[in-house]
C-alpha cells in the first residue's frame, strides 16, 4: 500500500512528520476511514491519587484501539497536569508515548502562560490544523490563573470561516460555554452562537466536569463529554471517547468504559 505523510508538527522547534496508509480505498463502506480519540482530566500530580498509573492505562486503552481497529489522532482535552508546572516534563513524557499524533488543549488546571505552552507543545492554546477533509480547532477555555474564561469569540469566528469548505470541522474546548448543563460551564452566547451558526460543525469536545460522559445538544450543534481518565472525582469508571468517520463522511461517537462495559453512549450523525 502507499504510504505518505499526512500529519506534521512540530514540538520545541523540532519538525516531526508521522507517515501512515491511508485507509479510505481499503475498507468496506461501514467501516470506519478516520478514527481518533478524545479524554481529558488526567490531572497529573494531584495529591493522593494514581495519577502516574492513570496515564498508563490511557496509553494501553489507546494502543489496544490502534491495534483493533487502527487509529489516526488523539486529542488530550485539558488539565493534563494538577496546578503545579513542574509536572510538565512527565505528562510530556508520557503523552510522547502515546501510537498516534496527539493534540492537547489548556484546561483550568493547567497552570502555565502561553509562552511556556508553546515552549511545551509546539503550538499557541488557540490553534488548528487541517487533515484531508477535516478541520480540527483547539478553543483555549482558561489562562495562568486557572480562571474559567469563555473562548476568544474573535478568533473562532475567524477560524470557523476559514474552514468553511471542509466537510465536518470538530472543535475541543475544555470548558463547555453553557452552564445549563453543568455548574461547572460558562455562560458564553457569542460563542453558543457562532457555533450554531456554522454549518459544517460536526461536533463539539468538553472535558473539565468529571461526572458527565454523554452527548448534550444546544442551537442543533451536538457536544460531547467525556468523563475523566484521572482525578480523584467524578464517573466510576476512567474513560475515554472514540470517534469514527466513515466514507460517505458519516461519523459516530461512543464513550468507551475500559473497565466494564466497552462501549457506551453511542450517537451517530449521517452526512450533510
Amino acid at each position: 500500500m502507499k504510504r505518505r505523510t499526512f500529519l506534521q508538527t512540530s514540538f520545541l522547534g523540532l519538525s516531526i512528520s508521522w507517515s501512515k496508509p491511508f485507509r479510505f480505498s481499503l475498507e468496506k463502506d461501514n467501516q470506519p476511514v478516520f478514527r481518533f480519540a478524545v479524554a481529558s482530566d488526567g490531572h497529573y500530580g494531584q495529591p493522593d491519587t494514581s495519577y502516574e498509573a492513570d496515564f498508563s492505562n490511557l496509553n494501553k486503552w489507546l494502543k489496544g484501539e490502534k491495534a483493533k481497529k487502527g487509529l489516526d489522532l488523539i486529542f488530550i482535552n485539558g488539565d493534563l497536569f494538577h496546578d503545579d508546572p513542574v509536572f510538565i516534563p512527565k505528562v510530556k513524557s508520557s503523552f510522547n508515548q502515546l501510537p498516534v499524533p496527539y493534540y492537547v488543549t489548556r484546561g483550568n488546571h493547567d497552570r502555565v502562560n502561553e509562552d511556556t505552552w508553546k515552549q511545551t507543545w509546539g503550538y499557541v492554546p488557540n490553534h488548528d490544523f487541517v487533515v484531508g477533509d477535516y478541520a480540527f480547532v483547539l478553543a483555549d477555555t482558561s489562562n495562568e490563573k486557572g480562571e474559567y474564561l469563555c473562548a476568544d469569540a474573535a478568533w473562532l469566528e475567524k477560524t470557523l470561516q476559514k474552514h468553511a469548505a471542509k466537510k465536518w470541522i470538530f472543535v475541543f474546548m475544555h470548558i463547555p460555554p453553557n452552564k445549563k448543563w453543568t455548574d461547572s460551564g460558562v455562560d458564553c452566547v457569542p460563542v453558543q452562537e457562532i457555533l450554531e451558526k456554522t454549518p459544517n460543525l460536526a461536533a463539539v469536545f468538553h472535558g473539565h466536569d468529571h461526572e458527565i460522559d454523554d452527548h448534550k445538544v444546544n442551537g442543533g450543534k451536538h457536544f460531547f463529554f467525556d468523563g475523566h481518565f484521572g482525578g480523584n472525582w467524578g464517573t466510576t469508571y476512567k474513560g475515554y471517547r472514540i470517534v469514527e468517520i466513515y466514507k460517505d463522511s458519516s461519523w459516530s461517537s461512543y464513550q468507551c468504559n475500559p473497565t466494564l462495559s466497552p462501549i457506551i453512549n453511542t450517537f451517530q450523525v449521517k452526512a450533510n
